[in-house]
């Protein structure tokens, strides 16, 4: 059986994100929020929500029991810092931790994320399971040789 990690990350997110689609509901203020301060405008994708929640919980499986901070850090980009007066270097800045913590509240309601008190959030027995049975049937779908060693 094929595990998280024998998947490209774009494909795997892209079919968890189908899988959350019924499971989790976006917020109503979604399509009027910036993801982060460095950006101009709310994200334009139709399915923003359910790809942002997928990467989410694929990133806390990954890296173990993490905070917002750290996703946030993860999630940010890089603002000009080039004023009319000065000019400074561009500098990073976090991503949106509203949208972080409010997806990690849905997946924990969903029970595929608990919080480990003073170490942050990891995912559970069941959030482990459906990475690997979404992973397993990324795999059988993709028409990509080199990864017919993983299946």
């Amino acid at each position: 059986m094929a595990t998280l990690y024998d998947v490209p990350a774009e494909d795997l997110i892209e079919a968890l994100a189908e899988e959350l689609d019924g499971r989790i509901e976006e917020p109503d203020w979604v399509e009027f929020t910036k993801t982060s301060v460095d950006r101009e405008l709310p994200p334009q994708q139709e399915d923003f929500w359910h790809v942002r929640t997928a990467s989410l919980l694929r990133k806390v499986a990954v890296r173990g029991p993490v905070g917002v901070e750290r996703l946030a850090t993860e999630y940010g980009g890089s603002k000009s810092g080039t004023t009319r007066y000065r000019v400074s270097g561009n500098e990073h800045t976090g991503g949106s931790r509203k949208i972080i913590r409010t997806a990690l509240q849905q997946l924990e309601d969903e029970g595929l994320v608990e919080t480990a008190k003073g170490e942050g959030r990891r995912v559970t027995d069941e959030g482990r399971s459906l990475l690997d049975t979404v992973a397993s049937e990324t795999l059988e779908d993709l028409d990509r040789p080199e990864l017919q060693k993983y299946a």
